[in-house]
């Protein structure tokens, strides 16, 4: 069974991208040259690895199992290449809206005296993990679980909840707000599947009056900077996000929100271990 690199990379990037056009895109080639080198991996392969029944297309099962094969294999090329060229391949740490709140410079920081020979390299991605099943990331910090098991969720802390409000809203002068006093207001959520706010979250008796749904983190902060809704949010949010438009306030009466490490069983960078270490290690310490 003749499968080239090209398979591989072709594979990975239609389950990043979701359609043929976007694939072909990233890896700067024709769809028709894409859409042949994916029929000649599932011939070499003798399966069906791609779902062509939507416009939006999916991995089949065989794909998932491929897949997640195909990335180890793409990232284990790279390493080599970098230690024949003496330049470790970056190890990739993936956010979706937040990173490690106030622990993540102290981490960075911690990591370039520990490895200044690795360098760490931090992205922001935004659907459910990060990056992590797409292979874009190497480890990725989450605040909800993924149910995949090809992957070790470890809880690294803890975070409490901020209220987040319009600079001028009456509210914001505020020291500390509960529940209760949002019941008059609208709140924004954001729709990506990883969002840690819901209605479910208020008593039913104290329910805000309206919920609305932004796309993004970026439409999130707009939609209350101008005015029109408010927004529950762990810590971290204020830490990876400046926006000059709108107050922080602490939430109280409510759980903290557990902040996750996430990284493939199979490791796709034989550093993560000592990143997800080191990581224990600062926010055990506290930020500096």
């Amino acid at each position: 069974m003749d499968v080239e690199l090209r398979h591989l990379r072709a594979l990975v990037a239609i389950a990043a991208e979701g359609t043929i056009t976007g694939a072909a895109a990233r890896l700067r080639m024709t769809q028709p040259a894409l859409s042949r080198t994916l029929r000649q991996l599932e011939q070499r392969v003798g399966a069906h690895l791609v779902e062509r029944s939507t416009r939006h297309l999916r991995l089949t099962p065989a794909g998932e199992v491929f897949h997640g094969r195909a990335v180890n294999i793409l990232a284990a090329v790279d390493d080599a290449l970098a230690e024949a060229a003496a330049s470790p391949r970056p190890l990739r740490l993936g956010y979706v809206w937040a990173a490690l709140g106030e622990h993540t410079t102290p981490l960075l920081r911690a990591w370039r005296e520990a490895y200044p020979q690795v360098p760490l390299h931090v992205h922001r991605v935004d659907d459910q993990t990060a990056g992590l099943t797409r292979g874009e990331v190497d480890v990725a910090v989450l605040r909800t679980v993924p149910g995949d098991e090809r992957l070790h969720v470890e809880v690294i802390y803890h975070e409490p909840r901020r209220v987040v409000l319009p600079a001028g809203h009456p509210l914001a002068r505020q020291r500390e707000l509960d529940l209760a006093d949002l019941r008059d207001e609208t709140i924004a959520m954001v729709d990506t599947g990883t969002a840690t706010t819901s209605p479910q979250l208020w008593p039913e008796q104290t329910r805000p009056r309206a919920f609305v749904q932004t796309h993004n983190i970026d439409e999130w902060f707009t939609l209350i900077a101008a005015g029109g809704a408010v927004g529950v949010t762990p810590a971290g949010t204020a830490h990876t996000h400046n926006h000059p438009g709108v107050r922080f306030v602490p939430l109280t009466g409510v759980a903290p929100v557990p902040v996750y490490l996430v990284w493939p069983k199979r490791l796709s960078h034989r550093r993560t271990p000592d990143l997800v270490e080191l990581a224990r290690r600062v926010v055990a310490g506290g930020p500096r």
